[in-house]
């Protein structure tokens, strides 16, 4: 499943998220959205480290001082969902990379985020100073973190795409409840993980009001999908007709093959089939136009 984009959309609208992800947590409830609130602790960015031709998934400055600070330091995070056996170097090249790249950095935190503990991101044998690096690295397995009780909406959000497809309703529910913000990010990642839920299912499954998905960008593509849905087959009927006074009665097949044409196919034959004398010319534009 890919679910890269997913988190970085998330950590980019909430980069607040990440206090709630080191070891002293934050006392203030991160907010989700496309502009940060003025008493915003962080700023997300997406580094790129030339040397190494690697994209950080994030690096969270706080907003207070670039250098970090003991209780907001700089923050590095890493979503690592699949097995990696070279990993753990790569960690540590990148961040002192990056190091190097900020001199003025005093204060970092490395956080990793991984499916479970089980995942193999290299050796349990590293060299004494990588192995005092990766001892200083967070590492959060959602697995572990989608087990602790009353979690908070967004750490919860975080779960969604390693729960169990049992667990997905209640934790979705439980996140809405509390915030209802968070419903454009809650149904991008079910849509992933039940991908033949229908859009009836979804409001059902999450117990999400119409009146509210109807404001979503999800329901704003839906809603454009299907319009382009009713328009292909009000073109395919009229077509349909128009061919069955020039070319006679069609047969199942003919007619399957034209109802599975494009938008654009089907108004090309609309201006076509203005010159068709018979099923012949039929056949010849179908086995031109579509192969």
């Amino acid at each position: 499943m890919k679910t890269d984009h997913w988190f970085y959309g998330l950590f980019q609208s909430a980069p607040d998220l990440v206090a709630l992800l080191l070891p002293q947590g934050a006392s203030a409830a991160p907010s989700l959205g496309p502009d940060a609130p003025g008493d915003a602790l962080y700023r997300f960015d997406a580094l790129e480290l030339k040397a190494a031709n690697h994209r950080l998934d994030g690096a969270f400055w706080p907003r207070s001082a670039d250098t970090g600070t003991a209780e907001q330091p700089v923050v590095l995070l890493e979503v690592q969902m699949h097995a990696k056996p070279g990993f753990k170097h790569r960690l540590g090249a990148q961040s002192f990379r990056f190091l190097q790249l900020h001199p003025q950095v005093q204060h970092l935190a490395v956080v990793v985020l991984v499916p479970h503990r089980r995942l193999n991101l290299g050796p349990a044998l590293l060299p004494q100073q990588l192995q005092a690096f990766v001892d200083g690295v967070q590492w959060l397995s959602l697995e572990e973190l989608g087990s602790q009780p009353q979690l908070d909406p967004l750490l919860n959000l975080l779960t969604l795409p390693v729960r169990p497809e049992a667990e997905l309703q209640a934790s979705s529910q439980q996140i809405l409840e509390r915030r209802p913000d968070l419903l454009s990010a809650v149904q991008t990642i079910l849509l992933e993980r039940l991908p033949l839920l229908t859009r009836e299912d979804l409001m059902e499954f999450a117990t999400i009001p119409a009146k509210d998905l109807r404001h979503t960008r999800v329901a704003q593509e839906w809603i454009e999908e299907g319009r382009q849905e009713g328009r292909l087959e009000g073109e395919a009927k009229v077509a349909l007709r128009q061919l069955d006074r020039r070319c006679g009665p069609l047969s199942n097949a003919t007619t399957a093959r034209i109802q599975a044409l494009q938008l654009e196919q089907l108004e090309a034959l609309a201006e076509a089939l203005l010159d068709f004398s018979g099923p012949a010319d039929l056949a010849a534009w179908l086995a031109e136009h579509t192969g």
